[in-house]
C-alpha cells in the first residue's frame, strides 16, 4: 500500500471535489484524510489518499492528466505514530500582522511539532474589531507542555489559549 499527499490549486468552480473523488475511487485511491478551502477566488487543498502498490502508476497519471488543477503529488511513508503529547488548541485574540509567525516561534523554541494550524480572520460580534482565532493541533513532550502553554499565553495579553490535551 502507498500513500499519496496531493497538494492543488486552481480557479474556484462547482464540481472540483467531485472530478477529484471520481478520479481517486475509479483508480482505486482511498480519500482518507483532506482540508479543502476556498480562498480569494480560489480553490485550495490538500489530501491523503492510500492506494494498493499495483494501482498507483494509473492513479498518479489520471492526477496529472487533471489539467484545470495545478496539482503536486508527493510519495508519503505509512502513517507513523506520534510520539509526545497531543494538544488541541484553540487560540482567539484581536487580528494583528504577525500573530502566526509569533505562535510558530514558540512552538518551535519550545520542541513542539505544528500538526495542523486552521486560522481566519472574522469581526467580533460587538465590537466589529477584527479578531483572529485558530484551531491548532501540536504535538509536544510530556516536559514541554507546561512551558509551551506559558510561552503562548504571554506572546500577547489578549492571546486566549484553550487547551485539549490528549
Amino acid at each position: 500500500m502507498k500513500h499519496l499527499v496531493i497538494s492543488f490549486i486552481c480557479d474556484d468552480k462547482p464540481g472540483l471535489v467531485d472530478t477529484l473523488s471520481s478520479t481517486i475511487s475509479s483508480h482505486h485511491g482511498n480519500w482518507q484524510t483532506s482540508s479543502l478551502h476556498h480562498l480569494s477566488g480560489k480553490f485550495a487543498g490538500i489530501i491523503e489518499v492510500s492506494v494498493d502498490d499495483s494501482y498507483y502508476n494509473d492513479l498518479t497519471g489520471a492526477l496529472n492528466a487533471l489539467s484545470h488543477f495545478n496539482l503536486q503529488l508527493v510519495d508519503a511513508p505509512n502513517k507513523a505514530s506520534g510520539e509526545g503529547k497531543t494538544l488541541n488548541l484553540s487560540l482567539t485574540a484581536n487580528d494583528r500582522a504577525g500573530i502566526i509567525q509569533d505562535i510558530s516561534s514558540v512552538v518551535h523554541q519550545h520542541h513542539g511539532n505544528l500538526i495542523k494550524l486552521v486560522s481566519q480572520q472574522q469581526s467580533a460580534p460587538h465590537s466589529g474589531q477584527l479578531m483572529f482565532t485558530a484551531k491548532v493541533i501540536i504535538s509536544v513532550s510530556e516536559q514541554d507542555v507546561e512551558p509551551l502553554i506559558e510561552a503562548l499565553e504571554a506572546i500577547e495579553n489578549d492571546l486566549m489559549v484553550d487547551i485539549n490535551e490528549q
